[in-house]
C-alpha cells in the first residue's frame, strides 16, 4: 500500500491522563508521510474501543508481541501463539512476576533474561522484563486486546487483513537518527536542553528523510513545535512507529522474514 492510512502507538499498560497512550495518524503517499493527528487514550478501554475502527489502516505498535522461546519451553506453557497468549493473559501480575524472577534466580549473572531472536540486533529490552522497562506488562496488557478486537498480527495470527498490528521499536529508528543520545525523560527535572536539541535534531533527519526506510515525514510547523516540545517523547515516539508502519505497510510480508518464530515475532524496520 503506497498510499495509505498508517499509525503508530506509543503504548503503556497503565495509561493516565498524565501518561496517556499516543496515537499518531497518517498518511503514507509515495514516499512522503504526512502526520495528520495525535491523539491520546487515557485508559485501556478507550484503547480496545479505537482497535476497532474499520480499516483499511496498518498500525506500529511500541509493545512486544511475543516471547522468549526458551522462557516459553522452560515454564512448559503452550508454544502455539494463540494458546500461549490466552494463557499468559490469564495470569495475575504476581504470579507472571513470580515465575519470571525464578527462571532469572537460577541463571548466572549477565544472562538472567531469556531473549527473543529480534532483540540482540534491535537493540531491544527483553519481553520478560517486569521492571526498567516493563515490557511484560506492556505485552500482557496490549496483546490479548489487539486479538479479542480481531486485528491481524502478520507472523503470528490471522485477522481482520483490513486491520494490520505489528511490533515497532521507536528505538531502534531513533539511534539510526541521533546515535546514542537521550532525547526523553518522564522525569520533569531531567528534562534538559541536550535532551530538547536531540529531539530537534531528530524531527529534522526525520523530515529530511536521512533513514534507510527512504521516507520523509510531512510536518505542519505546530506539530514540529508539539513534537520538540514534549519532552517524555512519547508523541515523537509515537511518530516513529508510524514511520516504520508506513515502510512495513509497503513491504512483502509486512517484512517479516522467512524462518521468524511466531512464539517471539520480530520488530518493524530490522534487517
Amino acid at each position: 500500500m503506497t498510499d495509505a492510512t498508517v499509525f503508530g502507538i506509543d503504548f503503556t499498560s497503565a495509561p493516565r491522563r498524565g501518561k496517556p497512550i499516543v496515537v499518531a495518524e497518517g498518511r503514507r503517499q509515495g514516499a512522503v508521510v504526512r502526520l495528520q493527528g495525535l491523539t491520546a487514550l487515557d485508559s485501556l478501554d478507550a484503547f480496545s474501543a479505537w482497535l476497532r475502527r474499520p480499516g483499511p489502516w496498518v498500525a506500529g505498535l511500541d509493545l512486544p508481541f511475543g516471547l522468549p522461546r526458551e522462557l516459553v519451553e522452560h515454564l512448559g506453557w503452550p508454544t502455539d501463539y494463540a494458546a500461549l497468549m490466552s494463557h499468559y493473559a490469564g495470569l495475575g501480575r504476581a504470579e507472571i512476576r513470580e515465575r519470571f524472577a525464578a527462571f532469572c534466580d537460577a541463571r548466572p549473572a549477565g544472562s538472567k533474561f531469556a531473549h527473543r531472536a529480534c532483540d540482540g540486533p534491535a537493540g531491544s529490552s527483553s519481553s520478560m522484563k517486569w521492571v526498567n522497562p516493563p515490557v511484560a506488562w506492556m505485552l500482557h496488557a496490549g496483546v490479548p486486546r489487539l486479538i479479542e478486537a480481531g486485528v491481524s498480527l502478520p507472523g503470528h495470527l490471522d485477522g481482520d487483513p483490513a486491520r494490520v498490528a505489528l511490533e515497532a521499536y521507536p528505538g531502534l529508528l531513533a539511534r539510526e537518527l541521533i546515535g546514542r543520545r537521550s532525547y526523553k525523560s518522564d522525569t520533569r527535572a531531567a528534562q534538559t536542553p541536550e535532551r530538547l536539541i536531540a529531539r530537534k535534531d531528530m524531527v529534522e533527519a526525520l523530515e529530511q528523510g536521512r533513514t534507510r526506510l527512504g521516507l520523509r515525514l510531512k510536518l505542519s510547523h505546530a506539530q514540529r513545535d508539539e513534537l520538540v516540545a514534549d519532552g517524555s517523547g512519547d508523541r515523537l515516539d509515537a511518530v516513529l512507529a508510524l514511520v516504520q508502519a508506513a515502510w512495513a505497510a509497503t513491504q512483502p510480508r509486512y517484512a517479516w522474514p522467512e524462518g521468524v518464530d511466531p512464539v517471539e515475532g520480530w520488530i518493524v524496520g530490522l534487517t
